[in-house]
C-alpha cells in the first residue's frame, strides 16, 4: 500500500472481529512505531501491549467506558518516559514528548491499516487508572491507548478543504 493511501483511507475503528492479531503484525506496526521522528534522537516513547482479556476490560473502564478497549484484541498503550527526554527540561516534557509520541501513534495506525487492521487512537481515558493498571511507573506518561485488530466496520470521513485550513504567510482569522 502506499503512504498517500494508507493516509486517505485509514479511519478510526471501534468495532472489531473477535479474531486475535498475528505476533508478526504485532511487531510491525511497533517497529514502524519506533522509527517516527525522536527530539535529539533521545527516543522517549515506550510501548505496554496489553492482550489479557481482564486487563482489556479494566482499561475500558479506564477509558470512560468506551467499548474499542474490550472489544480489540490488541491495546497498545502508548508511554512518554521523562527520564529520557529530561535533556529538553520543561519544554520536552510539556512538548517534544508529545509531538513524538503523536509521531509514533501515526506511523503504528498506518502501518496497522496496510496490514489490514484497524485502530482507534483512545485519546479519553483516566490517567491515574491506566498507570494503575499498567503498572506505569511516576516518570512514565500514559499519552494514548491504540485499540489494534481485524475491522468489524468500515467508518467512512470527511475533512474540511485546504482553502478552508491553509493560510499563507500568516494565520487569518476567518
Amino acid at each position: 500500500m502506499e503512504v498517500e493511501e494508507a493516509i486517505r483511507n485509514r479511519r478510526s475503528v471501534r468495532k472489531y472481529l473477535d479474531r486475535p492479531v498475528e505476533e508478526k503484525k504485532i511487531r510491525r506496526v511497533l517497529d514502524a512505531a519506533r522509527w517516527a521522528p525522536s527530539a535529539g534522537n533521545l527516543q522517549s516513547v515506550e510501548y505496554v501491549v496489553v492482550k489479557d482479556r481482564e486487563t482489556r476490560d479494566r482499561l475500558s473502564s479506564a477509558s470512560y467506558g468506551q467499548a474499542q478497549p474490550s472489544d480489540a484484541p490488541v491495546n497498545i498503550a502508548v508511554c512518554v518516559n521523562f527520564s529520557k527526554i529530561s535533556h529538553y527540561g520543561k519544554r520536552g516534557k510539556e512538548l517534544y514528548s508529545l509531538q513524538e509520541s503523536g509521531a509514533c501513534i501515526q506511523n503504528l495506525m498506518l502501518t496497522a491499516h496496510s496490514l489490514g487492521l484497524g485502530t482507534c487512537w483512545i485519546g479519553a481515558f483516566d490517567e491515574g487508572k491506566a498507570k494503575g493498571i499498567l503498572g506505569v511507573p511516576d516518570n512514565v506518561r500514559v499519552v494514548g491507548i491504540i485499540t489494534v485488530g481485524y475491522p468489524d466496520e468500515k467508518p467512512g470521513s470527511s475533512r474540511r478543504e485546504l482553502k478552508d485550513i491553509v493560510f499563507e504567510e500568516g494565520y487569518k482569522k476567518s
